[in-house]
């Protein structure tokens, strides 16, 4: 997919049109990806974006530090480099400001529709343990299954404990291990009694399997939300 610089708002030609044209190009890219229900790295993409200009509206200090700098002068001993902004004067600031207020809305829009779309499919996905599930969960097996599609996809996942300065969050990996065709002798049961025996290191594995009533794009959707749909379901 087409994706905007980083420092789009302040690189190159500062004009309102150029802005525009832009960004009104970006977005018309993530419309063709949302109508063929891609939301990954569309929808990620523009809650960067939008969280990133909605910082530079509330604090105009963040826009000029976001402005390209030119080298001034440098101290090789002590390694320290001195830069003075090319863009500073009070014109140039309106014009960002109306760039930045033209394209909030536009991001915002384009969000909400790509949050309705998410939903929605997440609403169409159930998950379901296979088999007996043990008492340890944080590890297991995941089965990734589509309305009419006999093949399954496989997958190791692992559920891990993050921390930053501020707060505690759950991640899940997945492993991708194999396709697998479903049958009315291999079912996902007897799948999940074939892994067990192939990979001896899960002896006695929590497996689900998270089915879509809908064929959509696997990567860029369905794990996604599927590993969503882990993390809240998982303990």
């Amino acid at each position: 997919m087409k994706t905007l610089s980083e420092n789009w708002i302040t690189e190159g030609w500062i004009d309102f049109e150029y802005k525009k044209y832009l960004l009104l190009a970006y977005l018309q890219d993530v419309d063709v990806n949302f109508k063929q229900v891609k939301l990954y790295p569309p929808l990620a993409d523009l809650i960067h974006h939008y969280s990133k200009l909605k910082s530079f509206a509330e604090n105009k200090d963040q826009l000029r530090a976001a402005f390209p700098k030119l080298l001034e002068s440098a101290n090789l001993k002590e390694m320290k480099f001195n830069y003075k902004p090319i863009f500073f004067d009070d014109e140039t600031m309106k014009q960002l400001e109306e760039i930045v207020a033209y394209a909030l809305p536009q991001f915002q829009n384009h969000i909400e529709e790509g949050k309705s779309i998410y939903d929605f499919l997440e609403s169409e996905m159930s998950l379901e343990p296979v088999g007996i599930s043990p008492l340890y969960q944080k590890e297991g097996y995941l089965m990734l299954s589509q309305e009419d599609v006999k093949d399954v996809a496989i997958y190791k996942y692992k559920i891990s404990l993050f921390q930053n300065s501020i707060d505690r969050f759950k991640g899940v990996m997945l492993q991708f291990i194999k396709s697998v065709r479903t049958s009315l002798v291999n079912t996902v049961e007897q799948i999940k009694l074939s892994l067990i025996k192939e990979y001896q290191d899960l002896p006695n594995p929590a497996t689900y399997r998270i089915h879509s009533k809908y064929q959509i794009p696997l990567q860029e959707s369905m794990i996604p939300i599927s590993k969503r749909l882990l993390l809240k379901n998982v303990e």
